[in-house]
């Protein structure tokens, strides 16, 4: 007798679940081709624009999404000629990259560059080709941006004292990490994704020299296994240490790679302040055991 295929996640379901890990509200969605400086093919995802951030899923029925662009200091976006019919380019001019976007049609390029321009520059930008319902939905957007922000800048301060300490070479906010990052040893990491499967089930950590990185995963194959994989800092790229070494440029590439090589079978663990966890001490960096070279 063949098992049942487990349910497919409602939408309402899947809103729900990004908005609780995001906590930002959704603005736009659709899908885009997305190029990073350091990358040299475009790729595909389903986009969410949540506040002045992109959030990007492997497909439209993900709840955890594997990499996010903050767009809120945006220079400037500019067009691109296309030779593609039925596309529209463009790139956003940040301070430290430029991202090119590629829409799979000119009318969702609109889209997406109107809704970009008024959250970015909290006005209804008067250059783009939009219909009347669509520009009232800009105007709307536009009304929520300002109150969000409004909203954020009235809440408290968190007293110094109270704020957790960075960790040394770990917390650059120049350098976002990927939301699945924890400063936890290899045991903590173990320990997080057995008691807590549903969260996910790859954890990015510092390696034992804690100038590099470890990749902590558990797989349900035949039964649960933990396998544990090192990352190597390169100057400005990252190495994983497999059979044969894959280098990216950023860590949230590192953990794409992992979740496509897998067909999603791997998702970031990501947890929020409602989870209870069975881990104490969750910032301390622990020492470390010697691992096998291809895994770390």
């Amino acid at each position: 007798m063949m098992a049942k295929k487990p349910p497919k996640p409602a939408p309402r379901r899947i809103f729900q679940e990004r908005l609780k890990i995001t906590a930002l509200p959704l603005y736009f969605e659709g899908f885009l081709l997305v190029k990073r400086s350091d990358y040299q093919e475009y790729e595909h995802y389903w986009t969410e624009l949540r506040g002045t951030t992109l959030f990007f899923y492997t497909d439209k029925k993900s709840t955890v999404y594997v990499g996010k662009l903050d767009i809120i200091d945006l220079v400037c976006l500019t067009g691109q000629n296309s030779t593609e019919k039925n596309c529209a380019k463009f790139t956003l001019v940040l301070p430290k990259e430029e991202v090119h976007l590629k829409t799979e049609n000119t009318e969702s390029g609109e889209e997406w560059r109107g809704f970009i321009l008024t959250v970015t520059e909290l006005s209804v930008p008067q250059h783009v080709s939009l219909l009347p319902g669509q520009v009232i939905r800009l105007h709307e957007v536009l009304e929520r941006e300002k109150k969000r922000r409004t909203e954020t800048d009235q809440l408290p301060v968190m007293p110094v004292e109270k704020e957790k300490e960075p960790i040394q070479g770990y917390a650059d906010a120049l350098n976002p990490l990927p939301e699945c990052f924890y400063a936890v040893s290899r045991k903590e990491a173990t320990e997080m994704l057995e008691k807590n499967p549903s969260l996910g089930n790859m954890i990015l950590r510092p390696g034992s020299d804690s100038k590099n990185y470890s990749i902590t995963i558990r797989q349900e194959i035949e039964m649960p296994r933990i396998k544990h994989f090192k990352v190597i800092c390169t100057g400005k790229n990252y190495t994983i240490e497999l059979e044969k070494p894959v280098t990216l440029p950023n860590l949230f590439s590192v953990i794409d790679y992992f979740v496509k090589e897998t067909r999603g079978n791997l998702r970031p663990f990501i947890y929020s302040a409602d989870d209870n966890f069975g881990t104490e001490g969750i910032v301390s960096i622990s020492s470390e055991e010697q691992l096998p070279r291809k895994q770390q």
